[in-house]
């Protein structure tokens, strides 16, 4: 599958925005009397945190090329 650098670089534009969205709801879970209670969906946004991580890393390294 050929996918173009504008393709490339609007989905790495779009996983850094997911990405700053993550982080800032990880950080409110975590802030909230109880947190505990958000323990899953902390997990989740992690899980999710490293995956996007991981897809920007393979798009860069793409985009390198």
């Amino acid at each position: 599958m050929e996918i173009s650098r504008t393709d490339l670089s609007e989905a790495k534009r779009q996983i850094d925005s997911t990405l700053n969205k993550l982080r800032n709801t990880i950080k409110t879970l975590e802030s909230k009397e109880h947190a505990e209670r958000y323990k899953s969906q902390i997990t989740l946004a992690k899980r999710r945190v490293q995956a996007f991580e991981i897809a920007n890393w393979l798009i860069e390294k793409e985009l390198d090329q």
